[in-house]
């Protein structure tokens, strides 16, 4: 972001003084802001500090959903300092999302390889089990994230990040 601000006029109704000294929804904006303060007083409006809206922080489920709950937490600085390690920079970035907002990043998924097996991958049946599919028609593969990986111990298995995801 800029550290140069830019000014510019606006009357008591809201109107937006634009370059051509009409009085409307345009605004016409300069860094002179000694400039500006004279064309208030000659108009009679005020000036207005114009400030470029914040970029939003990238966050994963986990992490929107701690900075979700401190939006309703009675002290949501306490309530997020204890969801997160202050050392490894989460705390910063969780408190930033806060205040300037987040979108949530969209988490990859993977097929992944039955392993010593030719043409062979997993589905997911349910939470607790697996099934393997072969020949391994791409739309019936199992989509797994990373967590999903590791939670049914497939970290050594050959894996194929999937990019037509149409979840």
């Amino acid at each position: 972001m800029s550290e140069e601000k830019l000014y510019a006029v606006k009357n008591d109704e809201g109107e937006w003084l634009d370059q051509d000294r009409l009085w409307g929804p345009g605004t016409w904006a300069t860094p002179d802001k000694d400039e500006r303060e004279k064309v208030a007083k000659c108009y009679g409006g005020h000036v207005v500090t114009l400030v470029e809206e914040p970029e939003k922080v990238v966050l994963s489920e986990k992490q929107a959903g701690i900075v979700d709950t401190a939006r309703v937490s009675d002290i949501p600085a306490t309530y997020i300092s204890a969801c997160t390690d202050e050392y490894n920079g989460e705390e910063r970035l969780l408190m930033n999302a806060y205040v300037n907002g987040y979108t949530v990043a969209k988490e990859k998924k993977y097929n992944v390889k039955v392993p010593h097996a030719e043409d062979a991958w997993y589905y997911k049946a349910s939470e607790a089990y697996l099934l393997t599919i072969s020949p391994a028609d791409k739309k019936l593969r199992g989509k797994f994230t990373e967590a999903e990986i590791e939670h049914y111990g497939l970290q050594d298995c050959e894996k194929e990040e999937v990019t037509d995801d149409a979840d």
